[in-house]
């Protein structure tokens, strides 16, 4: 949900005042928020390039044993009847 521009004002002003008051805090906070952007951005990358599962895996490999399979029976068949029509 979006802040409204009183929210924006109000955590600007508790930012200035935080920097102003504890700078060492609040450069370990925008280290920490840094850490943070760069955990998700990387969280993303390896979602975008993640691995087929296993069972899309264990379809794929069935349909080429299937095809395969079909395959080999035509050629045979097709072999039989070659040999059938030679003679």
């Amino acid at each position: 949900m979006a802040w409204s521009q009183e929210e924006e004002r109000l955590l600007a002003q508790i930012e200035r005042h935080l920097s102003d008051d504890d700078p060492r805090l609040a450069a370990r906070l925008e280290s920490l928020n840094e850490r943070l952007e760069r955990r998700e951005l990387n969280a993303r990358r390896r979602a975008a390039r993640r691995r087929p599962s296993r069972a899309t895996i264990i379809i794929l490999v069935s349909w080429l044993l299937i095809a395969t399979l079909i395959t080999a029976l035509l050629i045979v068949a097709f072999r039989h009847d070659a040999a059938a029509l030679a003679l």
